[in-house]
């Protein structure tokens, strides 16, 4: 009898292309939504994808990762933003930082940042993650630049940086709402920069 086509592919490993992160994330949503984040694990989601569980550390360093990408459905992957950011005088780290953030939220829309709040009011999981992300980002950028008093460091950033979106994209105060993306870095980006290398004595 012959083997449908289909099912074998289905059956089979996926090959380590874009199809392997879009049906991580498809079958992380399912299992999430099935077990709850502490319930879920990485091999259950890898199984449900049809795929190696490495794939997940491979593409998305970790339960935690494939969760904010999944569920919060951050527009970025922490680990290029990381290397991208990093790419550059340590003195600038800040006008980097607030300039990427709000390219990457602007090109994802504003509702996009609307629904990573929601997820976070109404979802312990969430807000846990979210924690988690902003704590294991700014702790790698603080701790590369060799700055002391890295957890309330990390606090600061992540203050500013949600504040802004809260601001620019679900309370949108004008003019901030609507302003240029430069404009804002010039304004805020000095104050992104205490916190990670100045006094905050």
């Amino acid at each position: 009898m012959a083997v449908d086509d289909t099912t074998a592919r289905r059956r089979g490993r996926r090959p380590g292309g874009q199809d392997t992160r879009t049906a991580l994330i498809e079958a992380a949503r399912a299992v999430f939504g099935e077990s709850g984040f502490d319930g879920a694990t990485v091999r259950t989601i890898a199984t449900r994808a049809g795929v190696d569980a490495a794939m997940v550390n491979h593409w998305f360093g970790s339960k935690e990762g494939l969760f904010a990408q999944a569920i919060l459905k951050l527009p970025f992957d922490p680990h290029e933003l990381l290397a991208e950011l990093q790419d550059g005088p340590d003195e600038e780290f800040g006008r980097r930082i607030v300039r990427t953030f709000l390219t990457r939220w602007d090109g994802a829309g504003g509702d996009v940042f609307q629904a990573l709040v929601r997820s976070v009011a109404g979802h312990e999981q969430a807000a846990a993650v979210l924690r988690g992300f902003f704590q294991n980002f700014f702790t790698k950028v603080i701790g590369g630049l060799g700055s002391d008093r890295v957890e309330l460091r990390t606090t600061l950033c992540a203050s500013q940086l949600v504040g802004m979106g809260l601001v620019r994209y679900v309370a949108k105060f004008e003019p901030m709402a609507s302003s240029e993306i430069e404009p804002l870095v010039t304004a805020i980006a000095p104050t992104v920069q205490r916190y990670l290398t100045g006094n905050i004595d």
